[in-house]
């Protein structure tokens, strides 16, 4: 695949509307051409412990962001025209489409590709799937996991070695 919007979301706590973080990576001819990054205002506007333990998020960070709406219109037109890739789409996409609805938006049927169902059909010998895993497999240093730009960073590169 040569062009694609690599995505990643974090949440505040168990409901997937809760985005309070994104990472956008754009390629273009098998080249990254751009990056996005921001804080969003989570809706609904809590933390849930093992949430913020994951990724180090808390209310403090995310009280003055914009909402996702806000958010949106910047990426909207980084991503026109192509097509999403996420590691683990059934999150990402699932994060998206609750957000969309959550904010009364009509959701533009984007199409994701997912790079964990593409790893374990291309790595089926790792003893996981997961994200830094797969990377590292790729030849990628993962070295700021859970970050949504640097994971979807990881996810970009490796949608470039394998989809």
């Amino acid at each position: 695949m040569r062009d694609f919007a690599a995505i990643d979301f974090e949440t505040a706590n168990n409901e997937r509307t809760s985005v309070c973080s994104v990472g956008v990576v754009v390629v273009r001819d098998g080249e990254i051409t751009d990056t996005y990054y921001s804080l969003i205002q989570p809706e609904p506007n809590y933390y849930n412990y093992w949430c913020t333990r994951v990724h180090g998020l808390t209310r403090d960070d995310t009280e003055e962001a914009r909402v996702f709406p806000k958010v949106w219109a910047d990426i909207e037109p980084l991503i026109a025209g192509l097509p999403l890739v996420a590691h683990n789409k059934s999150f990402d996409e699932g994060c998206l489409k609750a957000v969309f609805r959550c904010y009364q938006m009509d959701y533009p049927d984007y199409l994701f590709h997912c790079t964990y169902s593409a790893s374990r059909r291309t790595f089926p010998y790792l003893a996981n799937h997961q994200l830094q895993t797969v990377a590292a497999e790729c030849g990628y240093n993962l070295a700021r996991h859970h970050h949504a730009l640097a994971d979807a960073e990881a996810c970009a590169w490796i949608a470039r070695e394998i989809l």
